[in-house]
């Protein structure tokens, strides 16, 4: 692609999700993630590959019907109250229809289907920021609505924690893998989102470092399933033998990073008096825990093949920029201990 088009269309991303970001007006933010989604759309389909555009296909539908959804909720909210503010919504039919439009936007249970397909016909940069950057605007969107019962929220969450762990188990495809982690991921935070907003950020920022990681491993070892991960010693051992640090905390297992959002949700969730709930969250973690310890295995305790059809990649010279590599394995390793100084700048 051009660069001067691509940097055009990263623009546009950037600029749909930051005018979601600042505006109070449901218009405004509507236009926002239109934009947004006009922008990567292209991005998806550069390589005019058919599996390419077969995801750019699904990824414009199902956010096409959101969006729609979206406005025709705000403008029913708006012939029922006369409000357009995002933070005065209180008829609850409109508050509902928005919550379930936002979440088929970043692939929350039940409405997650398309979200393993659409990542799985994709390379692994544009994959990243789908499932990074798209998030965001949907998300302050999440964190404005104050609905009147948190019911429907909880189950929107439990529902995406389960699913997202009993669907990972059988995949042997990285990106699929990934999808259903963030699906888990993003369960988690709408647990938690109406008892504490400053906990969901800090789920939401631990989930961008460790996915951004993930995938820039992946993308340094040129690894799309699994089998290709037994050959990542030659290409990188030092990152290898890092590799299932980052994939453990992405699971949520102490003492690794991942475990901070988990322990505190559970923690919250516990003081609300909903055992059964932080009962539930607790089993489904072992799930996603379950097919990280798949990937970390396959990655450093299983060969390759040797077979004459294939031949064993060796180290080479990376030509890719290891810095946000670097940076992103460094936190996703090392933030644990630094979990009171981050709890106290998000609470106010």
């Amino acid at each position: 692609m051009n660069p001067y088009i691509l940097f055009t269309l990263l623009s546009g991303l950037g600029l749909g999700t930051m005018i979601t970001f600042t505006s109070s007006h449901w218009l405004l933010a509507w236009m926002g993630l239109e934009m947004n989604t006009l922008a990567i759309l292209p991005i998806m389909a550069q390589h005019h590959h058919p599996r390419a555009v077969e995801a750019t296909t699904k990824y414009f539908l199902t956010q096409a019907t959101a969006a729609a959804m979206l406005l025709f909720a705000s403008t029913t909210n708006a012939w029922l109250t006369g409000q357009w503010d995002i933070q005065q919504m209180t008829h609850p039919l409109p508050t509902t229809l928005i919550i379930i439009a936002l979440a088929l936007k970043i692939g929350l249970a039940p409405m997650h289907t398309w979200l393993p397909e659409v990542l799985q016909g994709l390379d692994l940069t544009t994959g990243l920021i789908l499932s990074t950057w798209q998030k965001l605007a949907p998300f302050a969107l999440l964190m404005q609505i104050q609905p009147n019962n948190s019911t429907m929220m909880i189950m929107l969450g439990l529902t995406s924690t389960l699913t997202g762990g009993w669907g990972g188990l059988n995949q042997t495809q990285l990106r699929k893998i990934l999808a259903y982690s963030s699906i888990a991921h993003l369960g988690w935070m709408m647990i938690i989102l109406q008892f504490s907003p400053p906990l969901t950020l800090l789920t939401l920022l631990t989930y961008l470092t460790m996915t951004i990681a993930a995938f820039l491993i992946f993308k340094l070892n040129k690894a799309t399933n699994i089998n290709m991960l037994a050959t990542s010693w030659t290409k990188a051992p030092l990152l290898t033998s890092l590799t299932p640090l980052i994939l453990l905390s992405l699971g949520g297992l102490p003492p690794l990073t991942g475990f901070m959002p988990k322990w505190l949700i559970l923690q919250e969730l516990t003081k609300q008096d909903l055992p059964l709930t932080a009962t539930l969250a607790a089993l489904s973690a072992l799930l996603s825990l379950y097919f990280y310890l798949r990937l970390s295995y396959a990655m450093t305790l299983t060969m390759a093949p040797n077979n004459l059809n294939g031949t064993t990649p060796w180290r080479l010279q990376t030509i890719q920029h290891t810095t946000p590599l670097t940076l992103t394995t460094t936190s996703t390793i090392s933030l644990l201990p630094l979990t009171p100084a981050i709890m106290t700048l998000l609470t106010p």
